[in-house]
């Protein structure tokens, strides 16, 4: 006999926590399956871990550029102690905390490989290979995520390279780190293990650096980045990769540039794929390993019976945790008969990249708003030139920059790049999905001195 809940959730990461909590607080019984660890791939092998790799980095930067404070620095950062923090960050790899707490939210934990087996039924298959049969009267909700995804490379596989999970969550400092990629989370990463004394090395296919921003975020960070030590190689590609000690060994990568590349471990973040293989859509006439196509109610479109929902990496709109987390409360809403539709993950969306220095960006950039067709207008100023900037140090500098519909008067887009920008940043989002007229914002005064006067500078700048 199969259990009967009002919801199952497929997938314990933050979205599926979401949802199902959200659900469940409406009065809904909800199961909610993981195979894993409850709090999914932000909780223990990308979010968490990589800012705690980060920020010692940060902070003794800031340090360097403070007088006062620089004259007391002695060597380099521990690493003994930011990887113990790294390991608290993230629990010690144990969900008890997050088992406790889906205790309170009145979810129902079920371990396992979820499958769909049919309408509204999902198959678990436990460790031990027990299997629980699960079926919903109102939903099955996908928030499955995604997982790296690795570029057809000779070698590549048989060499075994870092993912994310290793690249945050490695127990020693790697002598020589070669970095594939050149998107957030190869930033971040060169950057971690760098701050933490590898010899780092990045290589980029393409003509910059985080190609979706602004750019002269690529061009700032990238040049950041061979501040600190890192080398970087644009436009360039790795064609094969050896491995010695039977791919327990020293990694050699051939480059496009002729060039020949050793290390001591090899980093691959190229991209991510939805985790769709193995979870049973194909028996619903959804593509096994491709992201399930939702509507903006999160429903999966191609489904009979508007009960199967897919939110977070899984549906490919947004691949952001905090967006995933916001779709999730969404689609609890929506079962809950609550009228919902999802939009800020197309057109409010917040990032920060925690380099340094941080990079900060919500909703358009100029091209793309441009190819949307807003009759644009934009505006630029150096953070470095207002006076909050230079008082947190030394030869601090940035950029911000207003994409600004010039019909409708309203910030469509905003982009920063500084230290500690992403606190700056949650301004701009509530401007961008509050479609806030420039006239109004004339009226949000920053204080002084805060690095925030820069949004005075800018309106004065547009010609306010």
């Amino acid at each position: 006999m199969a259990e009967t809940f009002d919801v199952v959730v497929i997938g314990a990461g933050p979205t599926g926590e979401n949802a199902g909590a959200r659900a469940a607080a409406g009065g809904l019984k909800v199961a909610l399956v993981e195979h894993e660890l409850l709090g999914g791939e932000c909780s223990y092998w990308a979010c968490m871990p990589s800012k705690a790799l980060l920020h010692p980095g940060e902070t003794l930067w800031m340090a360097q550029h403070t007088p006062g404070v620089r004259e007391l620095l002695q060597g380099p950062l521990k690493v003994d102690a930011v990887l113990k923090h790294r390991d608290k960050m993230v629990s010690g790899y144990d969900d008890k905390s997050q088992a406790k707490w889906a205790e309170g939210a009145k979810l129902t934990v079920v371990r396992g490989r979820g499958k769909l087996t049919g309408p509204r039924k999902v198959s678990v298959e436990g460790k031990e290979g027990k299997v629980r049969e699960l079926e919903a009267r109102r939903a099955v909700v996908i928030a499955t995520g995604s997982k790296p995804r690795h570029p057809d490379i000779a070698g590549l596989k048989e060499s075994r390279p870092w993912d994310n999970r290793e690249g945050t969550g490695a127990k020693a400092v790697p002598g020589r780190l070669v970095v594939l990629g050149g998107g957030v989370e190869a930033v971040e990463l060169a950057q971690a293990w760098r701050d933490l004394g590898s010899e780092v090395t990045l290589v980029q296919r393409g003509p910059r650096l985080l190609t979706r921003f602004e750019p002269f975020v690529g061009e700032q960070l990238a040049q950041a980045l061979r501040d600190a030590g890192v080398r970087v190689f644009l436009e360039t590609q790795a064609t094969k990769v050896q491995r010695s000690g039977e791919g327990k060994g020293e990694f050699t990568i051939t480059l496009t540039n002729r060039d020949t590349l050793r290390a001591d471990a090899l980093l691959v973040a190229m991209g991510r794929t939805a985790r769709t293989d193995d979870l049973g859509v194909d028996t619903l006439g959804l593509k096994s390993g491709a992201s399930i196509e939702v509507d903006d109610q999160l429903r999966a479109k191609g489904v009979d019976g508007d009960w199967l929902y897919a939110c977070g990496d899984v549906n490919g709109r947004n691949l952001l945790t905090h967006m995933g987390k916001y779709q999730g409360r969404l689609v609890g809403d929506i079962l809950l008969g609550k009228p919902a539709k999802a939009w800020a993950d197309t057109k409010a969306t917040p990032q920060v990249i925690f380099t340094h220095p941080q990079v900060a960006s919500v909703g358009h950039t100029e091209a793309q708003a441009r190819k949307a067709g807003v009759p644009v207008k934009t505006v630029q100023y150096e953070l470095g030139d207002v006076a909050g900037t230079s008082l947190l140090g030394e030869g601090f500098k940035g950029t911000a920059k207003l994409v600004v519909d010039e019909q409708r008067r309203i910030i469509v887009g905003a982009t920063f790049t500084g230290p500690g920008v992403g606190e700056m940043l949650h301004a701009a989002t509530i401007a961008v999905a509050g479609e806030v007229t420039l006239d109004t914002l004339w009226h949000a005064v920053p204080s002084y001195p805060t690095m925030s006067e820069v949004w005075l500078r800018l309106l004065e700048a547009y010609g306010l």
